[in-house]
């Protein structure tokens, strides 16, 4: 039962991109939300809500493995340098356009600590400190510079089911092991300040990786899987989300949406319940021919360019009136701020990409 992809349908990563850029907005408006001393009640149900859509950085790397495995692992002619070539234009430019407008037009969105001198702007240029949400793209884009190492563990277990067994238990032992490590001695252990920048790399989210090259090799195995047995993964789904916000709230208020990170055990069964449940959902729109594939196989190209002006936008409307609409109302003041920022940013992708396409023409002539 494999995925037959027509060009202008989406694939299962499509589907998870562009549910992760959704859903990620959303967090950045959550946190807005709680800068203004939301009643408990109101905290309450923005923590729920977090916690609801905290899939987004294991669901894009998921997704983004996926296709690129689709599309690369067979091309025996295709060399690192075209490669990178091609991801250099496609996510590492938008991502120094966007690095820089933060660091010089929203410098107060930095994290941890300001620049203050030339070394210190170029570590914050490369470390995810510029805005909120850049440490998921200084991670993500690890992933594409060691894209090879994912090449060699799809090409070596092929469609063997032996070696597709064995690297998958041997990754979620790994995990597992990385997981505990990052508990003990990160998450509110002896190196929760200094560590951070494990945070952002790669290998915190090595599974999500690994399992994306697997759903590809293995896609028979694995659509079989997702879409026959998504009532159990609705289960899991609705256990683990018990789960997450009851180690949420353990904390107490107010709440802290620090207390709710990727690297739990928790989260980890969550994350891959969710993305189990997006792919069965994509799967069964992608074999009934339906026309929303062709609207979520285009959103899904602009997924990362959107979600790398979020915050921009997310900064400039909760100036304008997010921050009186959420003070006045907080339910209200997040729809509607969510809403606005969803359309600006990827109107702001497509606009770009519009008129670069334009000059491109132009220049070439």
């Amino acid at each position: 039962m494999e995925q037959e992809k027509q060009p202008d349908q989406a694939d299962i990563g499509d589907y998870l991109k562009l549910c992760a850029c959704t859903a990620v907005m959303m967090q950045t408006i959550l946190s807005l939300a709680l800068t203004t001393n939301p009643s408990a009640g109101n905290q309450a149900w923005i923590g729920i809500l977090y916690n609801f859509v905290k899939f987004t950085a294991p669901a894009f790397i998921f997704g983004i493995l996926y296709s690129t495995t689709r599309t690369t692992i067979d091309a025996r002619t295709l060399t690192y340098g075209q490669y990178m070539k091609g991801q250099w234009h496609a996510l590492f430019v938008p991502a120094i356009w966007w690095t820089t407008i933060y660091l010089v037009g929203m410098p107060w969105v930095q994290q941890v600590n300001h620049y203050h001198d030339v070394l210190s702007f170029l570590w914050h240029f490369v470390n995810g400190n510029a805005a909120p949400h850049l440490w998921y793209n200084t991670m993500m884009l690890q992933f594409i510079i060691v894209m090879p190492l994912f090449w060699a563990i799809g090409r070596w277990c092929g469609h063997n089911a032996k070696r597709g067994w064995m690297t998958l238990i041997a990754t979620v032992l790994v995990a597992s092991l990385w997981l505990w490590f990052y508990d003990v001695n990160i998450f509110h252990g002896p190196h929760m300040q200094d560590w951070y920048l494990f945070d952002r790399f790669f290998f915190s989210f090595f599974i999500y990786g690994v399992f994306g090259v697997l759903a590809w090799q293995f896609r028979t195995a694995f659509n079989r899987l997702v879409t026959r047995a998504w009532p159990l993964f609705l289960l899991i789904f609705a256990g683990s989300f018990y789960w997450i916000n009851h180690e949420l709230f353990g904390y107490g208020f107010p709440v802290n949406l620090g207390n709710a990170p990727y690297y739990k055990p928790s989260m980890t069964i969550y994350d891959l319940a969710v993305i189990a449940l997006i792919a069965a959902f994509g799967l069964f729109q992608i074999r009934h021919r339906l026309a929303m594939t062709k609207f979520v196989h285009r959103f899904a190209a602009f997924a990362y360019k959107s979600y790398l002006a979020n915050v921009f936008w997310a900064q400039i409307l909760w100036f304008l009136f997010g921050k009186q609409l959420t003070l006045f109302n907080t339910a209200l003041g997040v729809i509607v701020t969510y809403l606005c920022v969803w359309c600006c940013s990827f109107a702001t992708s497509f606009t770009v990409h519009a008129v670069w396409t334009r000059v491109k023409a132009q220049i070439e002539r």
